[in-house]
């Protein structure tokens, strides 16, 4: 397997668990993840953090996709012990293996930042809602601040390497807006105690027109 392929498979998906369900981090969770309704598709569902938060009552029904099969597992053992059924598959967000239009609402939470294409990824988002249909988003990315955003790009390249493909530059909400999302703010601001590098966060409602 080799030191890279070890770490991607083991130590990697553990450091990515933690860091997502950090006290600040999930306090935002717990605030946009009970707003899903309907229909619902979770984007890079590894890890099963959102299960707790989701009001089961206010879903028909839920389905996922992460890439990395170790994560999955915790996905799906989070399902369980939340004994709903979930249809949880690998699978990239630049090809979601669903068909258009399946879905009233789409959870992404701290994935667009290690897409490989994250435009593609928007269009898949916008293919599978519903006209009228929301991607409820919770997002590390570009800091406003200058002084903040070299930081970002000095760090990003190994960033990278050691965070699953994590980008620090990316922005967050004008990124939806371009795709074709009505984008609703409902926060954005520094993580308290994070890095400031790392901390930059902005999540809302992105509506599909229709």
């Amino acid at each position: 397997m080799g030191i890279k392929g070890w770490y991607d498979a083991t130590i990697m998906p553990r450091l990515i668990t933690c860091a997502c369900s950090q006290g600040q981090v999930m306090k935002r969770r717990a605030a946009l993840v009970p707003l899903a309704r309907g229909d619902v598709f979770e984007l890079g569902c590894g890890g099963g953090i959102n299960h707790a938060f989701y009001d089961a009552g206010a879903i028909t029904s839920y389905a996922g996709i992460d890439p990395h099969e170790g994560l999955l597992e915790g996905a799906r053992r989070a399902a369980r012990e939340k004994g709903w059924v979930a249809d949880l598959r690998q699978g990239r967000g630049e090809a979601i293996p669903f068909a258009e239009a399946s879905f009233d609402c789409v959870v992404c939470t701290f994935t667009l930042c290690s897409v490989a294409d994250p435009a593609q990824v928007m269009r898949e988002m916008r293919r599978i809602l519903r006209p009228g249909g929301k991607a409820l988003f919770l997002e590390h990315g570009r800091a406003p601040d200058p002084g903040v955003r070299r930081w970002q790009e000095r760090i990003e390249p190994l960033w990278k390497r050691l965070a699953g493909g994590c980008h620090l530059t990316r922005p967050v909400a004008s990124a939806l807006a371009e795709a074709g999302f009505a984008v609703e703010p409902l926060g954005k601001g520094y993580t308290p105690k994070a890095p400031r590098f790392a901390g930059w966060m902005e999540w809302g409602v992105a509506r599909k027109p229709g």
